[in-house]
């Protein structure tokens, strides 16, 4: 009996948790918590990034780690600063490597 009641007790809590669960910020961008998409440099030159949360370098070929940040920008950056927007955060680039040449104008 106290087994029966263990398993059920688990079965409640386990049916809570959702690894993928999303939050709405002030700002109306959305947080997939526990969710990132990798932002692969697949250019021919090293090129200076700004994630939405800090700035990267990325040599060519190299990749970074971005959390998705829905509707967060993706921007250029020069000497630390932010430069022009390459592209807004989507759902559809999360848990996914997204190629730089594709998501540039």
């Amino acid at each position: 009996m106290k087994r029966i009641v263990a398993i059920l007790a688990l079965m409640s809590l386990t049916a809570f948790m959702n690894p993928n669960k999303m939050i709405t910020c002030k700002n109306d961008t959305v947080v997939t918590l526990g969710k990132s998409f990798s932002l692969l440099n697949d250019t021919k030159n090293k090129v200076s990034i700004y994630t939405g949360s800090g700035f990267v370098s990325l040599n060519k070929g190299s990749k970074t780690s971005i959390s998705c940040k829905i509707g967060k920008e993706v921007r250029w950056a020069e000497k630390g600063k932010k430069g022009d927007i390459i592209f807004k955060i989507a759902d559809k680039h999360c848990g996914k490597t997204v190629k730089l040449t594709d998501v540039m104008d």
